[in-house]
């Protein structure tokens, strides 16, 4: 029988390797997000080509992280902190490969936005898609450190997204009725500034995972909420 101390040398480092990797499909789904949103803005059709292919990495990363997260439930059988640390790591995965989907559909929408006459100079989509990303990069970072305050100002951002999606609407059914010819390239708008809010969301589904892997505590339903 393998030494205990060795059995958790290597549980930790089978552990550091998984968070290795939820990382890089972060930094993955994220570059996505980016490329989309610049291949939208910039009418960079280079740039939206890029963004649909990038969904191929995100794919075969989520099985790999979620064979690692079974391999080590299976083998270890580990408990407390570090089971939650895996099972939010299964949920984590599912919600990095979905923000993945996100920027493809970012990035179909930005093809088909490219074809017509812009509706108007964008501004308040980047800003989201900036608050986006930077919750998804802090949600991460505060998985890996355990960090219960930055996942907490995770939580605290999402309203920021509700209220410009909410402006970018309104803004944008001005245009539509004003101008019928507006009408298909706005919807695709409003469609962007949607995913956009979903990534937000999903970032928060993480932050939610860190408080849950540090105190145990669901704050699925009061976020607002600061945990004890």
């Amino acid at each position: 029988m393998e030494p205990v101390g060795r059995v958790v040398r290597h549980f930790q480092e089978e552990l550091e390797q998984l968070k290795t990797r939820i990382l890089e499909m972060g930094g993955a789904a994220e570059e996505q997000v980016r490329l989309a949103v610049k291949g939208l803005s910039d009418r960079d059709l280079d740039a939206i080509d890029r963004a649909l292919v990038g969904d191929g990495p995100i794919n075969a990363l989520h099985i790999e992280v979620d064979n690692r997260c079974f391999t080590l439930l299976a083998l270890y059988q580990p408990m407390a902190a570090d089971l939650r640390t895996i099972v939010a790591a299964v949920k984590i995965n599912t919600d990095l490969e979905r923000v993945g989907d996100l920027a493809v559909n970012i990035a179909e929408a930005a093809r088909r936005y490219a074809a017509h006459v812009p509706v108007k100079k964008l501004i308040d989509i980047p800003r989201m898609a900036s608050i986006a990303q930077h919750m998804l990069r802090d949600a991460l970072d505060a998985f890996v450190r355990r960090d219960v305050d930055l996942a907490q100002q995770v939580l605290n951002e999402d309203d920021r997204l509700d209220e410009l999606k909410t402006q970018i609407f309104r803004e944008l059914l001005t245009y539509m009725l004003q101008d019928p010819a507006t009408i298909e390239p706005a919807l695709d708008l409003i469609l962007v500034s949607r995913h956009l809010e979903r990534i937000g969301d999903h970032a928060t589904n993480i932050a939610e995972d860190v408080i849950f892997i540090v105190s145990a505590k669901d704050v699925r339903h009061h976020a607002g909420e600061t945990p004890a």
